[in-house]
């Protein structure tokens, strides 16, 4: 018998080392994928919408959701100077500073001009 790694006896001791990890990564792939786990097929309940608190002709309005300051916007009554303020903002800050504000601003077709 020979002791070089490159015997015979040393390969099929290693291929047959293999296909049994293969055989159990497979098993426990099957199990896992078998497993009920209670509560695991439940959705998470969707995100409520923002609600914008907005300083318009000076006062504090609001709040509005997101179709609402969505119509303000495409109603010019949002401009990108204009404070808003959500929930768990610290301050008020200009529109163009708030990503979510934008993202409206970006949604919100432009004005249609007959050609």
């Amino acid at each position: 018998m020979e002791n070089s790694f490159y015997s015979i006896d040393r390969l099929v001791e290693f291929g047959m080392g293999l296909a049994v990890a293969q055989q159990m990564v497979r098993t426990m792939n099957d199990s896992m994928q078998n497993m009920y786990v209670p509560g695991a097929m439940n959705t998470m309940q969707q995100p409520i919408n923002n609600i914008y608190h907005v300083i318009m002709d000076g006062k504090q309005s609001g709040p509005y959701t997101e179709s609402e300051l969505s119509r303000l916007i495409a109603d010019k009554k949002v401009t990108k100077d204009t404070y808003i303020w959500k929930p768990g903002m610290k301050e008020w800050q200009k529109a163009e500073n708030i990503p979510d504000v934008l993202r409206l601003v970006a949604l919100t077709p432009p004005e249609f001009t007959k050609p």
